[in-house]
C-alpha cells in the first residue's frame, strides 16, 4: 500500500511509519517539525525513517492547503492523520495553535481526500475528550459534551467533523481515542520523560493533585498494533478507545520508574493542574471485537524499555 501518514516526526507518527515499512508499504511522511518540543528529537526520528527508499519525507505543516496538496494523489490508500497540537496544559497558554493544527489541518485533509478521491481514513483522537466523567470504565457511546481543556475540544470537534465527511462524502473515517501512550523515543512533556529526566538530573519531580491520580498508560507497540489493525480493516465510521484497560496509581508508576532506574525521586507535591482529569480508563471491548486488539506490554516492562532507550539516547551511565 501507499500510505500518508502526518506527524511522521512525532512520537506516534514515527514509530507508526517504521512499522509500516517495516512490513514493506510505502510511506508519504508529512510534518512541520516544530519547535513545540525538541527538534533535534523529531530531526533524529526522522532520520531513521529516511533510511528506507520507501520513505518520502515532505516538511509541510497541515494547515496550509495549498502546500499539503502537493503531496496528495489518487494512489494513496490510506491517509492516517496523526499530526496535531498535542498537550493539555501548553492549551491553556497558546489556543490559537490548536485551532489551526487540530482543526483547520484535519479539514485540509479531509477536503483533500474527497478531491482526491481517498476513500479510507485513520485519524488520532485522544481519552482527553472523557474530561471528568464518571462512567467508568470510559466506553465509546458515552456522552461527551462538556470538555475541559481547549485540546479535549478540538478532539472531540474532529469527530464530528469526521462523521460529517463520512455521511455527506461517503468516506470512512476510524477514530483512535489514545489513552497516555508512553514509550521510547517518547514526547518530553509527558509525565514518564520528564521524571525519568529530573531522578537522572537530581532533581524533583512535580507530582499533580498529590499524586491522586491514575492513568490508562498504553505502551506504544500496543497502540501501534491497533493503528495497524485500522489501517487493515476499513470502517464505514467508528470511534475506538485504544488502552490498556488497566489503569494504574501515579505513584506506582512513579517506583516502576525508580526500580528501573535503581534510584529515588525527590517529590514535590502539587495540587490538581487545570484540564486536568483524575482517572482515564479505557473501555477496550470494541477494539478487541474490532480490531483484533490486545495489548501485551505491562507497564513495568514498558517503563523498564523506556530507562533503557533515555540512558541509550542521552548517554547516560
Amino acid at each position: 500500500m501507499k500510505i500518508l501518514v502526518t506527524g511522521t516526526a512525532g512520537f506516534i507518527g514515527f514509530h507508526l511509519a517504521k512499522r509500516l515499512l517495516e512490513r514493506g508499504e510505502e510511506v508519504i511522511g508529512v510534518d512541520d517539525l516544530n519547535d513545540y518540543y525538541s527538534v533535534k528529537l523529531k530531526k533524529d526520528r526522522n532520520e531513521i525513517l529516511q533510511k528506507n527508499p520507501n520513505y518520502k519525507f515532505h516538511k509541510i505543516d497541515v494547515a496550509d492547503y495549498e502546500k499539503l496538496k502537493e503531496v496528495f494523489s489518487d494512489d494513496i490508500d490510506c491517509v492516517v492523520n496523526l499530526a496535531a497540537q498535542a498537550g493539555v496544559r501548553y492549551s491553556l497558554k497558546n489556543p490559537h495553535v490548536y485551532e489551526k493544527s487540530n482543526n483547520k489541518g484535519f479539514l485540509n485533509i479531509l477536503e483533500l481526500c474527497k478531491k482526491f478521491e481517498i476513500k479510507n481514513i485513520v485519524y488520532a483522537s485522544s481519552s482527553s475528550v472523557y474530561g471528568e466523567s464518571t462512567e467508568i470504565p470510559f466506553k465509546e457511546d458515552q456522552k461527551l459534551d462538556k470538555p475541559i481543556s481547549l485540546y479535549a475540544a478540538t478532539k472531540k470537534s474532529n469527530e464530528l467533523i469526521a462523521y460529517t465527511y463520512h455521511h455527506l462524502y461517503n468516506l470512512n473515517l476510524i477514530g483512535l481515542r489514545f489513552f497516555t501512550v508512553y514509550g521510547e523515543w517518547g514526547r518530553p512533556d509527558m509525565a514518564l520523560y520528564k521524571f525519568v529526566k529530573n531522578i537522572v538530573k537530581g532533581k524533583p519531580i512535580d507530582v499533580y493533585n498529590n499524586g491522586d491520580m491514575k492513568r490508562d498508560f498504553t505502551y506504544i507497540s500496543d497502540i501501534i498494533d491497533g493503528v495497524v489493525a485500522a489501517i487493515d480493516n476499513p470502517m464505514e465510521y467508528e470511534v475506538i478507545n485504544l488502552g490498556r484497560g488497566e489503569p494504574q496509581d501515579l505513584m506506582y508508576f512513579i517506583k516502576c520508574i525508580e526500580k528501573a532506574l535503581g534510584k529515588k525521586a525527590m517529590k514535590n507535591m502539587m495540587g490538581m493542574q487545570p484540564g486536568d482529569v483524575p482517572l482515564t480508563y479505557a473501555d477496550t471491548t470494541k477494539a478487541e471485537k474490532l480490531l483484533d486488539y490486545n495489548p501485551k506490554i505491562s507497564i513495568e516492562e514498558g517503563v523498564k524499555r523506556f530507562v533503557e532507550w533515555f540512558k541509550q539516547y542521552y548517554k547516560v551511565n
